[in-house]
């Protein structure tokens, strides 16, 4: 680890971050650095102010990525290399209004089955079985897991928020048998050379799933949580619990599945079944 790099990982453990953010933060700073060869303290603003339009115009950064690099190299120089942050006024892009992708139960199901190392098949099963974000699978620990209550607690979630969830019965065995026979001696449930599974590794992987499994949806491990959700509504469950379950801050941000589902199995789905069925 360089000096530069344990800097600014001090700097975001006494500023608080989660250690989610603390690698997303590192990484952006480690791609700025990448991409020009050369170390992140020697770039001039204009260099900057390209590697943004990189992002966007080549790379075509998602939202949430760009807003990861934005935040992150935009921490790296005003707080570990005391600059003042003045690259032409790039702001984080406005909220897109795109529903979520959401898969079947069958689908899901599907999915899953087409992959075929274990460890990596146990994550996405827990990360869809409790409605995780894909950072918050990776990092699960042992004792994070009460077979007794049946719940999983997930340690620094979004907003650097602790929660517990439900643990299914048939995915806590699973999991259980699963580290007896993988992770024994590591406090990560899904280890990995001394520490947890990285988040790419499962990304790939899912990637490479939704190819084989012909689903012809663009779904991402997230897709995972917003099916979770939306299944959960489709089961009749409330909106309040599934908020609390899901980690959101606000009840609007839960209130999209609600949205989806009554158009998929309320009312307005049986009306049109009745009206089009002639066609």
């Amino acid at each position: 680890m360089t000096e530069l790099r344990k800097r600014m990982m001090e700097d975001l453990i006494l500023s608080g971050y989660a250690e989610s953010t603390r690698e997303s933060y590192l990484d952006a700073v480690r791609g700025l650095a990448k991409y020009y060869m050369k170390s992140p303290d020697l770039l001039s603003e204009d260099e900057i102010r390209r590697f943004f339009l990189y992002l966007r115009n080549e790379k075509k950064a998602a939202r949430s990525t760009f807003t990861i690099y934005l935040s992150g190299i935009k921490f790296f120089y005003e707080t570990t290399l005391q600059r003042q942050w003045q690259v032409f006024g790039i702001t984080k892009p406005g909220k897109s209004k795109r529903l979520p992708v959401v898969l079947s139960r069958k689908e899901v199901r599907h999915l899953l089955s087409s992959i075929w190392k274990p460890h990596i098949k146990m994550a996405l099963t827990i990360i869809y079985a409790c409605g995780l974000r894909l950072s918050e699978g990776a990092q699960l620990k042992i004792g994070d897991m009460d077979t007794d209550r049946k719940l999983l607690w997930v340690r620094d979630g979004k907003g650097n928020k602790d929660r517990c969830v439900p643990l299914p019965k048939r995915p806590m065995e699973l999991l259980q048998t699963h580290y007896r026979l993988f992770g024994a001696g590591s406090e990560y449930l899904f280890p990995s050379k001394g520490s947890h599974i990285n988040k790419a590794t499962i990304q790939t992987a899912f990637r490479v799933a939704v190819r084989k499994s012909n689903i012809g949806k663009p779904a991402s491990v997230h897709t995972l949580r917003h099916s979770y959700a939306t299944h959960l509504l489709e089961n009749g469950e409330d909106t309040a619990s599934i908020k609390e379950i899901l980690g959101h801050s606000h009840i609007s941000t839960t209130n999209i599945y609600t949205h989806m589902t009554e158009m998929l199995t309320g009312r307005l789905a049986k009306s049109l079944n009745e009206l089009m069925s002639d066609l």
